[in-house]
């Protein structure tokens, strides 16, 4: 028994070694890049009043649920917004049937393309659907309430909209995508099936190699909460660890204080970015999830600010200049 407890002690000092070992190799990356700079690269001139009219504007829409009217409305909406921009707007169409339900439903990713003559590129993304009902809310009488979950959904996609305004200025050496999945959120029962939207784009993308080859992709999950922090999500450094290198040590050296370079998350994350790399996309996830109002009628855009989601936003505008 003794040797049992002894065993345990050792593995136990043994993992957080290797953890603080891992922190100290991302902090010496990211202080051997400072010096590095790319004297090309252009800051984002991102706005937070702005980025976060286009949040309370996605919320007015109401619920968002894949294959209702709601998100009808928003890509509708994201459609306007980014044609007139100048970029390509693609929508990727399919169906998805859940396995509590048993039916078919319509769901829809969206692309949006910048330079797309550019065969290597990167991925942007961020899920636009809302889940059915706020399963996080303990009052059963809540969980029917409206539930518009600004931070866990709108957020990504008001981020990539203003800086949408700010791409053509980007001193870009390869393609970038902003990809907004669907079917990430429509799930009823702990057993239903997570991800359809970044599955299905994983899928497809693996078909068209030869004409696109993405290199790495971003995911932005609850990127707009107040005070929020970003620690490094552990399978994003366990599956992608070259590119969180990378985002990690540009937030440090702009100074982007919500980046936790020293932590890692108290959980590993299963979101968008699992898809991509079980796809063979390198992706990692920027989320916040120890925000309180994760899946409760209480995320709202009074819990978010425009201030959380330009510090994201200027760390992503310098590492895509970075992209060689």
């Amino acid at each position: 028994m003794q040797n049992k407890i002894w065993l345990k002690a050792y593995a136990y000092t043994t993992l957080i070694m290797f953890i603080a070992a891992l922190v100290f190799s991302i902090k010496l990356h990211a202080e051997v890049n400072s010096e590095n700079k790319n004297m090309k690269e252009m800051p984002l001139p991102f706005d937070p009043e702005q980025s976060m009219k286009y949040l309370k504007e996605i919320c007015d829409i109401g619920t968002r649920i894949s294959g209702s009217e709601g998100i009808i409305k928003q890509r509708i909406l994201i459609k306007k917004h980014f044609e007139a921009l100048g970029a390509k707007v693609i929508e990727q169409e399919f169906k998805a049937i859940q396995k509590s339900t048993g039916r078919p439903t319509p769901m829809v990713n969206m692309i949006i393309t910048w330079h797309p003559t550019a065969r290597e590129r990167v991925i942007l993304c961020s899920h636009f659907d809302t889940r059915p009902f706020a399963d996080q809310e303990t009052d059963p009488k809540k969980r029917k309430g409206t539930f518009i979950s600004a931070n866990d959904g709108a957020s990504g996609v008001a981020l990539l909209m203003e800086m949408g305004r700010h791409m053509k200025n980007l001193n870009c050496n390869i393609g970038v995508d902003f990809v907004f999945f669907d079917g990430e959120e429509f799930v009823f029962d702990p057993d239903d099936e997570y991800f359809f939207g970044s599955k299905h784009f994983a899928r497809e993308a693996r078909k068209n190699t030869q004409a696109i080859k993405y290199r790495s992709a971003v995911l932005l999950d609850m990127v707009a909460g107040k005070d929020a922090k970003f620690p490094i999500e552990q399978n994003s450094w366990w599956k992608a660890g070259p590119i969180v290198r990378e985002v990690w040590s540009t937030a440090n050296q702009l100074k982007i204080e919500s980046f936790k370079l020293n932590e890692f998350s108290r959980v590993a994350v299963e979101d968008d970015h699992t898809a991509l790399n079980n796809g063979g996309i390198p992706a990692i996830d920027i989320i916040d999830f120890d925000y309180k109002h994760w899946h409760k009628l209480s995320d709202t855009p009074e819990q978010c600010s425009g201030e959380t989601m330009a510090g994201v936003a200027k760390v992503l505008g310098s590492w895509i200049q970075r992209q060689h």
